[in-house]
């Protein structure tokens, strides 16, 4: 096992954090539409990067699809709490108003149109173009079929296309 471990090549970790932290907060900040919320949950990815640095291993994903994967799965923990959070505060209280617009730093028209995206549709958009993974890496991230991820991209991609044109 350690000759298997010494044969491994050496990546720095924080290589790998400068260059991927760009591309992670992105894709946070499409999911999440909230600077705030996608930067927390970015610094909760690289600390449990770095917990989990020494099974990192190059040879079976790039960092870039390893650290998405941490990141989705930071992300999907967030909703589940604030999902629960939400649940307590309607049984205790009626529901406030409106919650603030998205912060994605698009056009207002294109913000409109992606919070108008479903989640999903909204996860493939930011795994495949925000963070330009290709088809087999977000498949693989996503836990479909590469044919499946390529066209659930086609779909959300016309759906974003319409939306932009319905607000002509």
């Amino acid at each position: 096992m350690r000759a298997a471990l010494s044969r491994r090549p050496q990546v720095d970790f924080a290589a790998v954090c400068e260059e991927n932290l760009d591309g992670v907060l992105g894709y946070l900040l499409y999911l999440t539409a909230n600077r705030a919320v996608a930067e927390d949950l970015a610094a909760e990815t690289f600390e449990r990067a770095l917990r989990s640095w020494r099974r990192f291993d190059p040879a079976r994903a790039s960092a870039r699809t390893w650290l998405c994967a941490i990141a989705r799965g930071v992300a999907l923990d967030h909703f589940r709490a604030e999902q629960r959070r939400r649940r307590r505060e309607r049984a205790v209280a009626e529901p406030e108003g409106q919650s603030p617009p998205p912060e994605l730093g698009l056009s207002p028209e294109l913000e409109r149109a992606m919070a108008s995206l479903s989640a999903a549709d909204r996860e493939v958009v930011a795994i495949r173009i925000v963070l330009d993974l290709d088809a087999e890496a977000a498949a693989r991230l996503l836990g479909i079929s590469t044919t499946a991820c390529t066209t659930r991209l086609s779909r959300a991609l016309k759906r974003l296309e319409e939306l932009m044109h319905d607000d002509d």
